[in-house]
């Protein structure tokens, strides 16, 4: 008995699954915001000893531009762009993500982060896995 079947491309699926990783993302950075004390250190500029400057602030939206272009770019690059770009882009995400769970977190952000790193993992797996389609 099948549970799930995915009628599209494999691009589609990538496209996809950024999709959901991004709007993970995205969410459980609102949810941060809804605890006093992390918005009070938000506001005062420093969270976790880290200084909230521009330049910190430019750094996240670099790391934050990956999945999101990645849902335009795994449905317009070549197979072979499209591929790697898939493979490197859920790398950098995946390991980042990895990384600040090692750093601790809220029980919400450890949540999402599960979520996360699994659909960073499955989309290395399906990029790893790709194989262009032949055309007779």
């Amino acid at each position: 008995m099948k549970i799930f079947e995915w009628s599209g491309t494999r691009s589609q699926l990538l496209s996809l699954l950024w999709v959901f990783l991004t709007v993970n993302y995205i969410y459980c950075d609102v949810f941060t915001l809804h605890l006093a004390q992390y918005l009070e250190a938000f506001l005062s500029g420093e969270v976790g000893g880290m200084n909230i400057t521009e330049e910190f602030l430019l750094a996240f939206a670099i790391v934050l531009q990956i999945p999101m272009i990645m849902i335009v770019l795994s449905s317009v690059l070549t197979f072979r762009l499209s591929k790697y770009c898939n493979i490197v882009a859920g790398l950098i995400t995946t390991s980042v993500q990895t990384y600040t769970v090692t750093m601790g977190g809220t029980l919400h952000y450890m949540f999402f982060s599960f979520f996360e790193i699994c659909t960073g993992l499955i989309i290395i797996y399906l990029a790893a896995t790709w194989q262009q389609e032949s055309t007779s």
